[in-house]
Order: C-alpha cells, then sequence, then structure tokens
C-alpha cells in the first residue's frame, strides 16, 4: 500500500521536471538563432555607418587609431541595446510565420496546444533576453556613451600632436602662424622647432631647441625651450631679436571640454534626481525591456495575419507597425519633457497601445468566445 501511493507523488515530481516541453524547447531554440542572425545584421548596418564618421576623426587626426577601435566596439553596444527589441520582435514574426507556412502550427493546435503554449514558449526565452536588455539599457549603455565622450575628450586634447608630422610645415590661423620641426620624440617633445607668425603686420621668427603643445586655461600653447626670436618688418632695419629659456606661443582659444549629457549619466544618479528630464531619461531607459516584452506580446498574433504570404508575409506589417512605435516614442519622449503629459503616464500611454492591438489580434484570430472560455478555464484552475 506505501508503494502505491507513492506512486502518483513521483507521478507529479516527473511532471514538474518536465515543466520545458519540447514545444518549449524547439521554438525557444529558433526563436534564439534567429534573435541573433536579425540583431547581427542590424548591428553590423548600424555600426557601419557610425563607423564612417569615427574614420573621418581619425583621418583628420582628432582621434588615435587606437580610439577608433575602441568606438567601435563601445558603439555596437548601443546598437546591440537600442535594437534588441526590433530584433525580437521581427525574430519571433519569421519563425511562428515559418511554422504557420510549413502548417507546424495546425499539428501544434490539433495536439491542444493553443495560444498559451505558443505564448509560454516564445516567453521562455523572451523573459530573459528582457532582463539582458534591462542590464543593457540601465548599466552598460550609460557606461559606454561616458566612455565615448571620455575618449574623444582625451584624444582632442592631443589632436594637434598628431598632426604634426616631422620634416613639414603645419599652419595655423590661416597661415598666421606656420610651424616646423625636424624631429618627434615619443613622449610629444619636438626638436629643433622653427616658428614663422605674424601678428598686426609684424613678422617674428623663433627657433628653438625644444618645444611641445600644451593645454592651458587659455587654450592650446606652443612652448618653446632654448630659443631665440626675431621681430620685425619685412624690408626694414629695424629688427628685436632676443634669446629665451622658454616662451609660449598661443595657437588656439578654445579648449576641449569634457561635456557629460544624459544618456551617459547612470541609472543611480538618474534616479535620485527630482528633475523632469532626468526622470524622462530614466523611463527612455526603461522603454527597453518594456519593449521586448510588449512587442513580443503583439508579434505572436501578429505572425497568423498572413499564413499564404510566406515566412515574410507580415513582416511589411511589422515593420509599419515598429515605424509607428518608434516614432510614437519619440514624439511622447518630447511631450513629457515639455509638460504635455504627465510623466507617470507618458511612455506607458505605448504599451498600452500595443496591449490593445494585441488583444485585438487574438479576439480576431480565436473569437471573443475561445478567450472567454480560455479565461473561465483558467480561473477555475
Amino acid at each position: 500500500m506505501e508503494y502505491l501511493n507513492s506512486e502518483p507523488k513521483k507521478i507529479a515530481m516527473l511532471k514538474s521536471y518536465r515543466f520545458v516541453s519540447i514545444l518549449d524547447r524547439m521554438i525557444a531554440k529558433d526563436l534564439m538563432k534567429t534573435v541573433f542572425a536579425v540583431l547581427s545584421v542590424i548591428v553590423v548596418i548600424i555600426v557601419s555607418r557610425k563607423f564612417i564618421k569615427v574614420l573621418t576623426l581619425a583621418i583628420e587626426g582628432l582621434i588615435s587609431n587606437e580610439t577608433v577601435l575602441n568606438i567601435l566596439g563601445l558603439n555596437t553596444v548601443l546598437a546591440m541595446t537600442a535594437f534588441l527589441p526590433a530584433a525580437v520582435f521581427i525574430a519571433i514574426l519569421i519563425v511562428l510565420g515559418r511554422m504557420y507556412r510549413d502548417q507546424e502550427m495546425a499539428a501544434v493546435a490539433s495536439a491542444g496546444g493553443g495560444a498559451g503554449a505558443i505564448y509560454r514558449a516564445v516567453f521562455l526565452l523572451v523573459f530573459p533576453l528582457a532582463m539582458l536588455a534591462a542590464s543593457l539599457s540601465f548599466i552598460t549603455a550609460p557606461w559606454a556613451e561616458a566612455e565615448i565622450r571620455a575618449l574623444i575628450h582625451e584624444d582632442r586634447k592631443e589632436a594637434d600632436v598628431r598632426g604634426l608630422v616631422a620634416g613639414q610645415f603645419k599652419e595655423y590661423g590661416h597661415g598666421d602662424l606656420v610651424f616646423y620641426t625636424q624631429d618627434i620624440e615619443k613622449s610629444g617633445r619636438m626638436r629643433d622647432v622653427f616658428v614663422q607668425s605674424r601678428e598686426s603686420g609684424t613678422l617674428g621668427i623663433i627657433n628653438a631647441k625644444y618645444g611641445w603643445l600644451k593645454n592651458l586655461s587659455g587654450g592650446l600653447y606652443l612652448v618653446l625651450e632654448q630659443g631665440e626670436r626675431i621681430l620685425g618688418l619685412p624690408g626694414e632695419m629695424n629688427f628685436i631679436i632676443e634669446n629665451f629659456t622658454e616662451y609660449a606661443i598661443r595657437i588656439e582659444k578654445k579648449t576641449s571640454v569634457l561635456m557629460t549629457l544624459r544618456d551617459g549619466v547612470s541609472s543611480g544618479a538618474l534616479w535620485q534626481s527630482n528633475n523632469v528630464l532626468d526622470t524622462a531619461e530614466l523611463q527612455l531607459r526603461l522603454s527597453i525591456p518594456l519593449g521586448v516584452i510588449f512587442l513580443a506580446f503583439l508579434a505572436v498574433p501578429l505572425a497568423k495575419l498572413s499564413p499564404r504570404g510566406g515566412v515574410y508575409g507580415s513582416l511589411a506589417i511589422a515593420f509599419a507597425i515598429y515605424f509607428v512605435y518608434g516614432n510614437l516614442k519619440r514624439v511622447i519622449h518630447s511631450w513629457v519633457v515639455n509638460g504635455v503629459l504627465p510623466i507617470s503616464f507618458g511612455y506607458f500611454a505605448v504599451y498600452l497601445l500595443l496591449i490593445l492591438l494585441g488583444g485585438t489580434l487574438l479576439v480576431r484570430l480565436y473569437g471573443k468566445e475561445w478567450i472567454i472560455l480560455q479565461l473561465k478555464q483558467r480561473s477555475k484552475k
């Protein structure tokens, strides 16, 4: 008798271990591969466009080659964060659309698997991806934004040093200052420096043994050591000749200032702020994981709209929906910042619309009576 009583307990235990069914594993596996493929394509396209701009800065000597690679990696992280909801949305449409086309969904339905079974299989992967999106949006992306600005700031301070080439003349101020150096050491110190400057019609010639560029409070200066300065007007015999131990010439009045924008501020600092703009930025970061969840909710019924159109039957409608969703987010962000919408409701209005649209599609596909019946069965359980 004790053995017979223990059998139901063992069966219940085995069922609990089989929470993830074969259908769940199959859909989740296909979704993971497709999400990775779609996200890779989107990231390559977006980062390639940004890389052209970064490469232009490198060619102009404003940033170093090492910084180019660092910025490329950081931009990859930012692109992954921004387009993860879109990749999940498109991947669900592709995978479920293929299953409808190959009649796999018909086999699932004949075995008793309805919308609930599909949602469970989809969200088995979507929930971990939403957690990943939250960590990327709240932690990694702000750090990457701040790091990019810090790298560009540090490189801009030394941009003129990289622009110098030993044995070549370099002009500043539209020819008012001409600079030449015989050799540049690894430390940045220059040897055998020649400078020709023109100020108020007066020509100055400077020869120095050493020199280097230095950012001071008044701008960028060329500091010279152990040299001779000759000042006078061409064609006249009135010249001033003087020797110096150290002499500085201001090359540029502007100095590079590190600007920290809101997208580079840590989420903890934004959370502690009472500023409306900071709260709006925090909600904008929250839109990434929410987008993963609610776009996935919408994609499941949307994949069945065009079963005869092939794998890509619903993608045209999906792109239109995502385009409207992305632009609506930007519009609502501006309304929240300008005080048109209350900050407690603003961003969540977009996801309320997604829920209503997804619910409408579910009613259209399965019927109102079927959904009511499913809800009653769930409530009885």
